[in-house]
């Protein structure tokens, strides 16, 4: 049976998670991400469609491919962060449903009827991508998500030939302390949620 995590799994998750805007210099070794990968696949999307997919940014090669691409305010962290994640999804996600969801023909269920399917690929790659920053958290990296970069142009550059988009960016590492904004007001349980 499941049991409530502790508090100090729930602040490394969520309640004292921060995003990082600098980094320590410590490599993220690959091992360490294809873990995240492993660990996130597991959450749940709808007919398990699984449509996200990642790009690691490591190389020198590849970060001078994307830095052309980010917003100002976005170029510095980034080419600092040891790894930065292209978190994209896959408009034809539903070719693979037959392998990925056997229990019914769910393939037929978004073929021809692209606004349907791409509403579904970007829904549930979004999901996916909150999976991924979680559990990069718990395997103790810090994260950076943003969304300040021009999406066709890192499209072009990263998925060129494909039907995958990028949705976001998440730099990886081990974050600096002094690159940590005050943390910003939430909203209250009140003004964002009701049961009924």
């Amino acid at each position: 049976m499941n049991q409530p995590l502790d508090q100090a799994a729930l602040d490394q998750l969520f309640d004292k998670a921060r995003t990082n805007n600098k980094w320590q210099p410590r490599e993220v070794p690959d091992t360490l991400l294809k873990q995240i990968v492993e660990h996130m696949r597991w959450g749940p999307t709808s007919a398990n469609c699984s449509p996200a997919r990642i790009v690691f940014v490591k190389s020198a090669e590849a970060k001078a491919r994307l830095k052309p691409h980010l917003s100002a305010g976005n170029v510095e962290k980034t080419m600092a962060a040891p790894a930065t994640a292209i978190i994209g999804y896959d408009l034809n996600f539903y070719e693979y449903l037959p392998r990925l969801y056997p229990p019914a023909d769910a393939k037929s269920w978004f073929v021809g009827k692209k606004a349907h399917a791409d509403t579904t690929a970007f829904r549930n790659g979004s999901l996916q991508g909150g999976y991924f920053i979680l559990a990069a958290r718990a395997l103790g990296l810090d994260c950076g998500p943003m969304s300040g970069f021009d999406n066709a142009a890192v499209d072009a550059e990263f998925f060129a030939g494909t039907e995958i988009r990028s949705n976001f960016l998440c730099n990886l590492g081990f974050g600096d302390p002094e690159g940590v904004y005050p943390r910003s007001p939430r909203f209250s349980f009140d003004e964002m949620a009701t049961i009924v």
